[in-house]
């Protein structure tokens, strides 16, 4: 079965997985009550639409850690 990993966000690979998580944590589970961006994540193995709603939130946990990232610069 094929698993389903997060694209290389940073060719330096500074960016890992367990940070982008933890800037959409919070935000997940306020708006989805009752489950887990863990539960997501196990999902989103076998669901494509669980994959698309988790590339989804990966997304906007990589725009967060782009404009944190511009603003550490400056």
């Amino acid at each position: 079965m094929k698993t389903y990993s997060y694209p290389r966000l940073d060719p330096a690979g500074a960016w890992d997985q367990t940070y982008l998580e933890s800037l959409i944590h919070e935000d997940f589970e306020r708006c989805h009550p009752g489950e887990t961006l863990e539960d997501l994540k196990r999902r989103a193995s076998f669901s494509r639409e669980d994959r698309g709603l988790l590339r989804d939130w990966m997304a906007v946990a990589a725009t967060r850690a782009a404009a944190a990232r511009q603003v550490k610069e400056r």
